[in-house]
């Protein structure tokens, strides 16, 4: 019987999708939801420049959405979005505002490894 035979889809117990394969059935897991921001903290700035963080592999996530809510004064709820957007995206604009504020948040996230740039908009 060809594989493409073999392949049964349903739905698993956890809500993945369940294949069956000779003498196994796998449940894949869900794909990754984006968090959605659901608050606004006093750390979102205005200004002409902006901090980009970019992904690293040794890091954690909790590591890196604590340094940005110290860094930027953000809720969670945004660090954690910008967390999920550096890991899957590569990189994550988390900050905008006047040269020397940029400067400032850069520092902070850069203490821990992070490799930062701040850029004129």
């Amino acid at each position: 019987m060809p594989v493409e035979a073999q392949i049964h889809a349903g739905r698993g117990e956890a809500g993945g999708t369940a294949v069956r394969v000779p003498e196994a059935t796998y449940t894949l897991p869900r794909p990754v939801e984006r968090p959605t921001p659901t608050e606004d903290g006093p750390g979102t700035g205005s200004g002409d420049h902006v901090v980009i963080v970019f992904n690293n592999d040794f890091n954690t996530f909790d590591e890196v959405i604590h340094i940005l809510q110290v860094a930027t004064r953000c809720p969670r709820s945004e660090a954690e979005l910008e967390t999920w957007e550096i890991h899957h995206r590569g990189r994550s604009l988390v900050h905008h505002g006047d040269r020397e504020e940029c400067d400032r948040a850069a520092a902070v996230i850069s203490s821990i490894g992070l490799r930062v740039a701040v850029e004129e908009m």
